[in-house]
């Protein structure tokens, strides 16, 4: 069986390798990027991080950092703006998911015009108008390493799956120091958040050799660390194995794909500005329910990769041990049920018809080991509210 593999040229891993910025752009042959942040990176002073090193090598540094949380078109378009104004040969994103998203879309949107919901998946959107390096702050969306992204279309409040290797950044800096002062809140959303696309890509119906490879070492290194680093935010070795467990997560679900989970996901956070990775949580115990028998070998290998299973159990007990864990890590990690979150009951039943039929058109149930009808999808968001 052929299999296309794809990744980042380059993914420079480790303690304080945000400040080679100068360097991995000069080795792929750049000196003039826009870098692509967020307000807080601004006011906090972290992309200081990023851009001094580029000052120090002597390169004009040139900040677009309007995006916002769940991206949206318009600021896709204001940022596509801001790079047309100028003469820049790459595009950096700097911060969580939502400015590295933000930095690839601004790069296809510039070479292909028009609006950006012309690329949202079933479409290849193979083009790009600069390369991007992505430089991530959470452990978390794995961008870094995908060829995806997702831009909510505010006319229709739908969070739309962009995917092609126009999203596929030419190389990343995954410096795990970058996540030390992440609140706890963000630390679980974003750990889950990883989890969830290791997992998801382990049990897809696309899973590969190479996707099974980076998703079992993910699960190896997020498991065993995912409490921790939410009770212990400075230990350092929690943090750096979740960094890395982050950026593998995304290799493998980059090459295979998510599946139910995040098919359901996006239209909680298009429509109720739910957090990503928070969304994934509320619906992850759910979901991996429903699909369960679909794929228990596999769901229960991914038990034992997470350390909450032995080798030696059956299936069907690693697998419930599974279901078990993510319920706990739920309580454990205070993740609140839709409706407790502050979603109105009579808000969230009305629009289940139209979430579960965003859910399907993102393809993203598709590839579940159970693939749902939309009936099933609003009965999955029925459990979990």
């Amino acid at each position: 069986m052929a299999l296309n593999i794809v990744s980042p040229r380059s993914i420079l891993v480790g303690a304080g390798t945000v400040a080679r910025l100068a360097e991995v752009l000069a080795a792929h042959g750049l000196s003039r990027p826009l870098v692509v942040t967020d307000p807080w990176m601004v006011s906090s002073g972290t992309v200081e991080k990023a851009l001094a090193p580029l000052r120090a090598a002597g390169i004009a540094v040139a900040v677009f950092s309007d995006t916002v949380p769940d991206p949206t078109d318009t600021v896709v378009e204001a940022g596509v703006a801001v790079f047309a104004a100028g003469d820049y040969d790459s595009i950096v994103g700097f911060g969580g998911g939502s400015p590295m998203d933000t930095a690839k879309a601004i790069a296809i949107l510039a070479a292909v015009g028009g609006h950006i919901r012309s690329q949202k998946a079933p479409h290849a959107a193979d083009r790009a108008a600069a390369p991007v390096i992505c430089i991530p702050t959470t452990a978390g969306t794995g961008s870094e390493a995908t060829r995806f992204t997702v831009i909510t279309d505010t006319a229709n409040d739908e969070k739309m799956l962009i995917a092609g290797l126009g999203a596929l950044p030419l190389a990343a800096i995954v410096d795990y120091e970058l996540t030390l002062t992440v609140p706890p809140r963000t630390t679980a959303d974003t750990a889950i958040d990883s989890f969830s696309h290791a997992l998801e890509a382990y049990v897809s119906k696309r899973a590969t050799a190479v996707s099974d490879m980076y998703g079992e070492r993910a699960m190896r290194l997020i498991g065993p660390n995912l409490r921790t680093v939410y009770k212990e935010p400075g230990n350092l070795a929690a943090r750096e194995a979740m960094m890395l467990g982050a950026t593998l997560a995304g290799l493998a679900f980059s090459n295979a794909s998510v599946a139910l989970v995040h098919g359901m996901s996006r239209p909680i956070g298009a429509h109720f500005h739910v957090p990503h990775g928070l969304s994934n949580a509320m619906l992850l115990p759910a979901v991996t329910r429903y699909g369960l028998s679909a794929a228990l070998p596999r769901y229960a290998q991914a038990a034992r990769c997470m350390g909450v299973a032995r080798e030696s159990d059956a299936d069907q007990v690693a697998g419930a041990k599974l279901l078990e864990e993510l319920e706990a890590l739920n309580a454990e990690l205070h993740v609140p049920r839709p409706g407790a979150w502050g979603i109105d009951a009579d808000r969230w039943n009305a629009l289940l018809p139209t979430m579960a039929a965003q859910a399907l058109a993102s393809g993203s149930p598709g590839n579940n080991p159970a693939v749902p009808s939309a009936d099933e999808i609003i009965a999955l968001y029925h459990e979990v509210y």
